[in-house]
């Protein structure tokens, strides 16, 4: 097994893993403590939506901050009017 491979497998061990423990604790630990705490599956319910809420808006001021930083291009008349000032190329079968 090459290095990528094993750190593929790796990953979708854990993957495989934290799923479940999130499914089971999601969905049964109301039956362990009967039913007296919902507390972590509502913690498990908001901190995935924390942290995707936080990267979507990571996303935004990244694209934010690049269409701010970013100079505007050249207006589309200097574009073709220097191409037509090029000399023609020799093309030669």
């Amino acid at each position: 097994m090459s290095k990528d491979q094993t750190i593929g497998a790796a990953i979708a061990l854990v993957c495989a893993v934290v799923g479940v423990l999130y499914t089971l604790g999601l969905f049964y630990w109301g039956y362990w403590t009967a039913g007296r705490s919902w507390a972590l599956s509502f913690t498990l319910v908001a901190l995935p939506m924390f942290v995707a809420f936080i990267a979507i808006m990571g996303i935004g001021a990244w694209i934010g901050w690049t269409m701010a930083t970013t100079p505007p291009p050249k207006p589309i008349e200097e574009i073709t009017s220097a191409d037509e000032t090029k000399p023609a190329e020799n093309k030669e079968p």
